[in-house]
């Protein structure tokens, strides 16, 4: 009797053994290109918004193909400082292109006056590695109005 009790806890402790052993593991997922060139999209942006408070157009030239950083130096205004907040709301991949909605809000202090605004643009990012090519809609960057 104590020889079946003693075979039947071994083997509950080896199924057990055994069913923690191979069901341990995750499988680790591969990251798809597309979400790779989702948060290069994010990160892009996200570095011309601060070159932008800084007031660092080196930095949004480099991050911009030259026809966007024609178009976005062109509409530029002065300002004493500038609170902006994006918030990614869409991202369309086609290609090499994304094409990134942006809800945005933003403070700017202009000799001496506080402007609100807030908008939604639809900024264009094409190339390897992405580039600022166009805004479309509700340009940030143009702000304060």
């Amino acid at each position: 009797m104590h020889l079946k009790r003693e075979i039947l806890i071994f083997n509950s402790i080896f199924i057990l053994f055994f069913l923690l052993v191979s069901c341990g593991k995750k499988e680790v997922k591969q990251t798809s290109e597309e979400s790779k060139m989702t948060e290069e999209a994010f990160a892009l942006m996200e570095t011309i918004k601060n070159a932008y408070i800084n007031k660092d157009m080196e930095l949004i030239k480099d991050s911009s193909t030259e026809e966007g950083y024609k178009e976005l130096s062109g509409v530029i205004k002065k300002f004493d400082s500038v609170e902006l907040t994006f918030t990614p709301t869409w991202v369309e991949i086609e290609d090499s292109t994304i094409s990134l909605t942006v809800s945005w809000k933003g403070v700017w202090m202009a000799y001496g006056n506080r402007k609100e605004e807030r908008g939604l643009a639809v900024f264009i990012l094409e190339g390897r590695p992405l580039r600022l090519s166009k805004i479309l809609r509700a340009n940030p960057f143009r702000q304060p109005e």
